[in-house]
């Protein structure tokens, strides 16, 4: 998936066919931000204003603002796959944090260009 960018924020892009518009909302947040637009130019353009209302609003409100994959998240890995990575990472004498960082950095330039 192609995602517009704008001040650490990631956007979706998705066409309405029956009205033939694009539309999106901000991505990886808790809260809600839309936006549309009938062209891609123009969508972007609509991106940024919504970026930058929502920022607005929420100093407005005095809410600090949602960020996208702030850099950390709960896995569930299962007992069996969380013992043997606690092995090896005792084993290479580094944390399992830092075992699971590797596996993620190395399994993402793997992928990433498929």
């Amino acid at each position: 998936m192609t995602y517009l960018k704008y001040k650490g924020y990631l956007g979706t892009i998705e066409p309405d066919i029956e009205s033939g518009t694009l539309y999106g909302k901000l991505a990886f947040i808790r809260d809600l931000v839309t936006y549309e637009a009938v062209d891609l130019k123009a969508l972007e353009h609509e991106f940024r204003a919504s970026v930058d209302g929502y920022l607005e609003d929420c100093i407005a409100l005095g809410k600090a603002p949602d960020t996208p994959c702030k850099g950390s998240f709960n896995v569930r890995v299962g007992h069996d796959l969380h013992m043997a990575a606690s092995v090896v990472a005792s084993r290479e004498n580094i944390s399992l944090n830092d075992l699971a960082r590797r596996a993620l950095s190395e399994y993402i330039m793997n992928h990433a260009g498929q």
